[in-house]
């Protein structure tokens, strides 16, 4: 949902439809309030941060799995420093590298400092 807003400007500054994906009860990608893809369409993803690229990667194989060509995908920010496949093309307004640590060696953890899960998905 953090793309919406951005994905909207992107289809009305191109002249295209715009629809969006939201996660169900069970926490998979779906297509809802009506919105349908015909096989042969073509879509861009847009997002606003792509963190691991696991979200865009659904949205990308819902939309495969009901026909259409994905052509691309896009984010104002990219905090794979670059790596995320996406398994399209891709660019990114900003591109991040950003730090990681296994919990065993994470600095904050030996601080005592809680950690934060980021990106759009549920902790697992």
């Amino acid at each position: 949902m953090g793309g919406l807003i951005i994905g909207h400007e992107v289809a009305r500054a191109k002249g295209v439809r715009f629809l969006f994906t939201e996660r169900d009860t069970t926490g998979k990608m779906v297509l809802r309030r009506g919105f349908a893809i015909k096989p042969g369409e073509t879509a861009v993803v847009i997002e606003d941060v792509v963190t691991t690229g696991g979200s865009t990667r659904e949205v990308i194989e819902l939309l495969k799995a009901a026909g259409a060509s994905v052509l691309a995908a896009g984010s104002v920010i990219d905090r794979s420093g670059g790596k995320a496949d996406l398994g399209v093309p891709r660019v990114a307004l900003a591109t991040l590298t950003v730090n990681t640590w296994d919990p065993q060696e994470c600095p904050m953890c030996h601080q005592g400092q809680p950690v934060e899960k980021p990106g759009s998905r549920p902790a697992s």
